[in-house]
């Protein structure tokens, strides 16, 4: 294939040859889809149906489910086809559509926990002007924001990464579309074509990593001062879901980007794919109610 014109499918990889494997496959992926899909609607229904949920936080923490819900309908479904019908291709507008939606549910989702840091940063160390600080408008500017940047970044990648002419091969050692591993197809220089797209991602993963950090010096420096038992214990219930789904996040995908890209695939490639990119949407909406008491009661009605 002589420049990327001539592209016109890749082929995936597939997590096994064997018949019965790719079947176990489809199980394994169709349980985990479902519990991710029933978590996050679940999330979501109960947020928008009760009034004693109508706050900044519960807010963002839909928009956080409508992401992951986003971000595994993009993947997991394609991959369990592709086992099924025991096939490993993808159209190339398929694969433009992955990469692009992906990199946007994932750049959003960070960003709307550095949004949530500040939430709560407001609400533990200046409860009084929460009211005014985080009003609707406000609230409705910042989720915007999130999305923007999610937008952006996703367009910037898409772009430089889509405008390259590929001659190497068609074949992507991974099952789904990573922008590292269609890199290694180009037969151009990647590294200037990229630099514009990873110096504003590098930036605003710095920026959303260091304001959660402070964020968080703040509120354990508050919650420390807070004189009974009580208090202390009802502000870490609201902070320590929220820091759990950031380390979760944070850690599979430092694991994924972090990794040299191999030419040849292996068992750990798969399995920090599998990590990142469906773990974190089935465990958040677990993670989000397992210490909140509101979001039990609205499940419980």
């Amino acid at each position: 294939m002589s420049n990327w014109t001539t592209v016109t499918e890749f082929l995936l990889l597939g997590f096994s040859d064997t018949r019965q494997l790719q079947i176990l496959h489809f199980v394994i992926f169709l349980a985990a889809y479902l519990a991710a899909l029933v978590g996050n609607l679940l999330v979501i229904t109960v947020v928008t149906m009760d009034h004693h949920l109508h706050s900044p936080m519960y807010y963002f923490l839909a928009n956080l489910s409508i992401l992951d819900l986003g971000s595994i309908s993009v993947i997991v479904p394609k991959s369990m086809a592709n086992s099924l019908l025991n096939t490993r291709t993808i159209s190339y507008a398929a694969y433009v559509a992955q990469v692009f939606l992906f990199l946007l549910f994932c750049t959003a989702d960070f960003s709307f926990l550095t949004i949530l840091a500040y939430d709560r940063y407001v609400a533990i160390c200046k409860p009084l002007h929460y009211e005014v600080v985080m009003k609707r408008r406000a609230c409705i500017q910042m989720a915007a924001g999130a999305w923007a940047a999610g937008a952006i970044n996703s367009a910037l990648h898409t772009g430089n990464t889509f405008s390259l002419p590929f001659c190497h091969s068609n074949i992507i050692n991974q099952f789904f579309c990573e922008i590292p591993q269609l890199l290694k197809l180009s037969c151009s220089n990647t590294y200037r074509r990229e630099l514009a797209a990873l110096v504003f991602s590098v930036f605003l993963a710095l920026g959303c990593f260091a304001f959660v950090i402070v964020s968080y010096v703040q509120i354990f420096t508050t919650v420390w001062s807070i004189p009974s038992e009580q208090g202390r214990q009802k502000a870490f219930s609201t902070c320590i879901p929220h820091l759990i789904v950031v380390s979760l996040f944070l850690s599979t995908a430092i694991i994924a980007y972090t990794k040299p890209v191999s030419d040849s695939p292996s068992p750990l490639d798969l399995l920090a794919a599998v990590l990142y990119s469906v773990v974190p949407p089935l465990m958040n909406p677990v993670i989000y109610s397992m210490r909140n008491r509101e979001i039990q009661a609205a499940q419980r009605k």
